[in-house]
């Protein structure tokens, strides 16, 4: 088998065979096939595309290219949520103690979450703005939080999968990271590895999601729904609206303190409602409830503060301070804050949310590179959210930075994204679709977002 054969026959067009890709990838990672050819293959895969048999063949000999977590020794079902990427998004943070409050020993949480970079946030930054958690467990210490209180929530170790960090490095300056099969295998790899067998994915469309229209996450959903049952897991994703942040924070202790509000039955209705659905699917996707009775569970565990006590904790049995939880004015505290003002009276039109979470970068919350410190403390507030009614002087959004240069800069930004208009913008939904494996069920309120049929995968 040479790597010159596999390139042109995917250059060519036609399906590669499984021992053709896991040939590739092990190669690769063996540091026995150059960079070079990879790329080429990467680009092959691109413009031609890939079948499912493919793309399932691709996230074996990713997944297999290092460590598998095994959770089949736990005493019950493994559940998993994955969210593609966006601005504000905590769910994770509430989800996971929402579970294990739910489960109490009948379910186990595995939760490996990953970095921000660039304008979405990473759940992990979010949690190590709580003095002393520790995202980094061992194999034993992960397995032994689980047992003991049903949840945890670590880094990805440098052992699993690491052909997706070095296949992620190649499309990220060959122009081929927006692929389908590329995006969907990457995930889905690290997921699969993770060990759980029942898993909701939360596909994120809309300005501040690497999906920009509502056709393409239906692809990409799709795409993942399918590897997984090809692996013998229950997946379920959903696609939700990034065309605003959720909730009204943007920023790592900012979100802490949010997600605590929700915990406490209160905080913003769009978080608490996407934190009550993700576990009523997860809970119906295992067998565990079904989907009212699950629902029901969920809101109660926000407001009997069951949720809250578990997500102390997880915190303590991670290293963290929960002294943080209970007060959140000991969370990172910003020395610079400003306002964001309505120039004039009218409606607060469509935000470019990208942008938002670009605003909070700049301004010390998020990464540009890998290597980037993260300022706990920096980030924004929104006070108003598109269609509310504004008057001129109202405050919008506030900001918080270390020093007054880093606030003028996210200033700067987020001025960008502020339009008012005459008339109110129609609400758009929260949930767009939901895909599982009898197919795509779309929400009433997602037809307008449909406006070209769901494109071919690329």
């Amino acid at each position: 088998m040479r790597m010159y054969d596999i390139i042109e026959r995917k250059r060519d067009g036609h399906e590669l065979s499984c021992e053709e890709i896991a040939f590739a990838v092990s190669g690769y990672v063996a540091g026995d096939i150059p960079d070079y050819q990879i790329s080429a293959l990467l680009m092959a895969i691109f413009l031609q595309g890939m079948t499912d048999a493919e793309t399932t063949a691709l996230t074996l000999a990713m997944m297999n290219s290092g460590d598998v977590v095994d959770l089949s020794e736990l005493p019950g079902a493994s559940l998993d949520k994955h969210s593609t990427g966006g601005v504000g998004d905590k769910t994770s943070l509430a989800i996971v103690p929402m579970l294990m409050a739910m489960t109490q020993g009948r379910a186990f949480v595995a939760k490996m979450s990953g970095r921000g970079l660039g304008h979405t946030g990473g759940t992990l930054d979010k949690l190590e703005s709580i003095p002393g958690f520790r995202i980094g467990l061992s194999h034993d210490e992960f397995m032994q939080t689980l047992r003991k209180h049903g949840g945890a929530i670590v880094g990805q170790t440098g052992s699993l999968v690491p052909a997706d960090k070095l296949i992620y490095a190649l499309r990220d300056v060959t122009a081929t990271v927006n692929s389908i099969p590329l995006i969907a295998s990457s995930i889905m790899s690290k997921k699969l590895a993770a060990g759980a067998t029942s898993i909701v994915l939360d596909v994120k469309v809309g300005s501040g999601a690497f999906m920009k229209t509502v056709p393409e996450a239906i692809n990409l959903a799709r795409t993942m729904v399918a590897i997984g049952t090809a692996m013998g897991r229950q997946v379920k994703a959903l696609i939700t609206n990034m065309n605003r942040p959720l909730g009204t924070a943007i920023g790592n202790a900012l979100e802490i303190a949010e997600v605590v509000e929700v915990l406490h039955g209160q905080g913003p209705d769009d978080l608490r409602h996407e934190a009550i659905m993700l576990c009523r699917e997860l809970m119906a996707l295992a067998k565990l409830e079904d989907a009212e009775q699950a629902e029901l569970h969920a809101q109660q565990v926000l407001d009997d503060g069951s949720a809250f006590d578990a997500f102390c904790t997880l915190c303590a049995a991670q290293g963290g301070d929960t002294s943080v939880l209970h007060n959140t004015a000991l969370l990172p505290q910003a020395t610079c804050c400003a306002n964001v003002y309505a120039p004039l009276d009218g409606y607060l039109g469509s935000l470019d949310t990208e942008r938002i979470g670009i605003a909070s970068l700049v301004m010390g919350a998020g990464r540009a590179t890998k290597d980037d410190a993260i300022d706990y403390a920096a980030g924004i507030r929104l006070l108003k959210h598109p269609g509310d009614a504004v008057h001129k002087g109202n405050v919008i959004a506030e900001l918080y930075a270390s020093s007054k240069e880093k606030l003028s800069a996210g200033e700067a930004e987020l001025a960008r994204t502020i339009s008012i208009v005459d008339t109110q913008p129609a609400p758009e939904p929260l949930l767009y679709a939901m895909v599982d494996t009898d197919g795509v069920h779309l929400e009433p309120a997602a037809e307008p977002a449909l406006n070209n049929s769901i494109p071919a995968t690329h």
